[in-house]
Parts: C-alpha cells; structure tokens; sequence
C-alpha cells in the first residue's frame, strides 16, 4: 500500500525523524491559512501517487500567503499522469546547504532490510545507480539486531558527511529505522534529506510503502489508504482477495501464484505480445474467484485475448473451469482464450474447457503463443 508523502511524513513525525512543519488543504483558502499560520515562505506539493509532480508542475514555491493561495488554486486543478489533485501539502520552506538521499527497502535475495544512502540528494535513486553506482552506500541489517551504530557511521562516512553532522545523521537513520520495522514496511524513504544552513537535518520529502499482508496488524495504517488513488477493478481486486494489477498490454492473465504470474508474463513478452495485467488468484480458489477475476480481466478494453495458466495444488483444475464458464454467463463475449490447466483434476478441467471449445495448450510455452497469436488475429475492439 503506498502513502501520500504527508502521510509518511506524519509516521515519520511520530518517531522523531524531523519534517517540515505544515498542513494539508483541500482549497486554496486553506492553503492560505496555512501559510498564514507559517508565518513564512511555503512550499505547495501536489498529493498524489506518482512521481515526477516537480517537472510537471506539481511542486511550487509562495513567498506570501497569497501566492499560496493562488499556486494552489493552480495545483488543484491540475491532472498528473491522470490523477486529479484533491489536496496539497503546504509547508515551510527549507533552507537548503546539500541534499542526501536515504532509503530503506527489503532486499527480498538477501531477506533483510537495506538502508542506502547517497549524497546526490533529490535525484531518482534509480538514475544514480544507472550513473554514478559507486555514489549509493549500502549496510544490511539483521533484523535480530537492528541498525547498527557503526553501519550509520559507515554510511556517513561513505558519503563524505561532515563531523559535525554525524550524531544528527546517527539519530535520523535510528529513528528511520525504527519507524520502517514498526509500520511492517516494505519502502521508507527520505529523497531529499537536506542539510539545512544551520547545520541540521530535514526530511523534505517522505515516501512510504506498506506490506498489504502486514496490515491485519495496523488497523489505524490501512484507514490511510486512498480509494481514489486506485482503479474501480484494482479496488474489486482487493474486495475478492485477488492481487491484481492493471498493466498496458493486450493479453489478460490469469494465474494462480505470484511467481507463476510473473513467468506467464514474461513468456507472453518473449513471444512478442504485451501483458494487460498482473493476476494471482491465489491457492484454493474456487469458483466464484476465477468468475470474479475473469469479469476483472474482461472490464480492460484494450484485452484481445485471455490466458489462464493454473497449477492445480491446491487449487483444483476443474473448479477454475466452472468459473471461467460461470464467468462467461455473466458476461458473453467472443475474445479467444487459451487455457493452460496442470495437476489437480486437470483431466476434468479440461474436459469442461473443451466442452466450450476453449484453446487449450500442454505446456505454458505453447499457452503464451496461441494467446499471442490469438490476440494479434483478434484485433482492436470496438
């Protein structure tokens, strides 16, 4: 689950990582009232889930109250990569001396949390390490253990800070840290932590992502999560316990096992067509599961073709059949499918697919071609 940054910075707040002061409005007179209360320069950033609100616009500087008045008036009027501002972070300006970048995300080879730092602040951490690698400083972390005084005075060190910046940075790394294990978190990052004229440490920018499994845990992180961020079928998704994700291919995918979702898709790449989703129905599912997968699959206008690879464990091979036909009751339609059934009851599985005269493949090589195949000689629809 990702947070607005005004969210992660409330986490951060509460364990002690220092963050800018301001408010959130949702109109331009509360951005006004905001920096009235300020009693200073503003910073107004647009809040929504995507990246890149500096170059498009999203981020700007007022010098009075009314100017925030104004540029957020403009701000929340604006659409970023198709998401309509509904609020904005107002906030006092920083003085800024340097930027750093620091992060910790689950290193999911080595199993552990990795804090990274680097002292090219403000710049995707992607971009550094496509340009400049050697400028990221990584330590990983025992989680028996936690984060270690040492391996902050490593990362410090790595990335030339200054004596006398040292105890603050020991301080924000810790309190990092802390708030990353404590919120099950899979991301928390800092981009930029800027040093400050008088010599201190600011958070600036807060960005957070949560283990959706974890959140049985944190009844009071997942009241954070906005709806208007998702998509009606991602939130459907959710509602069904099915992971979904929609993409911008043209073939659906329906798979049961997220590793087995990701080498459907890879295969349907290799073979020259494009995935329109990421779809793990889960083990076990039943009927019902797959029919509302299935609707979620087909409710994408640009899918051409469908393709079903189960593994039946303890999902069972016919019981995904009954539900991609339960399915198609609902909703007829005359995209081809390719349907890749093997193990449990996989005979009987098949037997019903036939009876519908559905594709059917042996192997998930021979699925993901016909399924290419399928969708390139379907067309557009209209």
């Amino acid at each position: 689950m990702k947070l607005q940054e005004y969210q992660s910075k409330r986490i951060f707040a509460q364990y002690g990582v220092p963050v800018p002061e301001g408010g959130i409005a949702t109109t331009p007179q509360q951005a006004r009232e905001i920096a009235e209360r300020l009693g200073k320069s503003v910073v107004v950033k647009a809040q929504v889930l995507v990246g890149g609100r500096g170059k498009a616009g999203g981020i700007k500087l007022a010098e009075t109250p009314e100017e925030a008045e104004t540029v957020a008036a403009q701000i929340l009027a604006m659409n970023l990569k198709g998401l309509p501002v509904r609020s904005v972070l107002v906030e006092g300006a920083a003085d800024i001396a340097s930027e750093i970048y620091l992060g910790i995300v689950i290193d999911r080879a080595a199993k552990r949390p990795v804090m990274m730092a680097s002292s090219e602040g403000g710049i995707e951490i992607e971009e550094v390490a496509r340009r400049a690698p050697e400028k990221i400083i990584k330590v990983t972390v025992d989680p028996f253990l936690g984060l270690q005084g040492y391996q902050v005075r490593e990362v410090a060190y790595g990335i030339g800070l200054d004596g006398d910046l040292i105890r603050g940075f020991l301080k924000v790394a810790k309190e990092l840290y802390i708030a990353f294990t404590k919120s099950d978190a899979s991301l928390a990052e800092i981009n930029p932590l800027v040093v400050t004229g008088g010599r201190t440490l600011l958070a600036v920018d807060a960005k957070m992502l949560l283990d959706d499994n974890a959140l049985f845990r944190h009844p009071e992180l997942a009241e954070m999560r906005d709806l208007e961020e998702e998509t009606p079928a991602e939130r459907e998704a959710r509602g069904y316990g099915i992971s979904y994700v929609q993409l911008d291919g043209t073939i659906g995918c329906m798979v049961n096992g997220a590793g087995l979702a990701m080498a459907t898709m890879d295969l349907t790449k290799l073979y020259g067509g494009a995935p329109a989703n990421f779809l793990d129905i889960g083990g076990g599912a039943k009927a019902d599961k797959v029919a509302a997968a299935l609707r979620l699959i087909l409710s994408d206008e640009n899918v051409r073709a469908v393709l079903f690879n189960i593994f039946g464990g303890i999902t069972r091979c016919d019981e995904v059949a009954r539900g991609i036909l339960a399915a198609l009751e609902e909703i007829p339609t005359d995209i081809p499918m390719v349907a890749r059934l093997v193990g449990t009851n996989e005979e009987e599985g098949r037997a019903i697919l036939a009876e519908a005269k559905m594709i059917t493949a042996a192997t998930l090589e021979e699925a993901a071609q016909k399924a290419v195949a399928a969708a390139s000689a379907y067309g557009a629809r209209t």
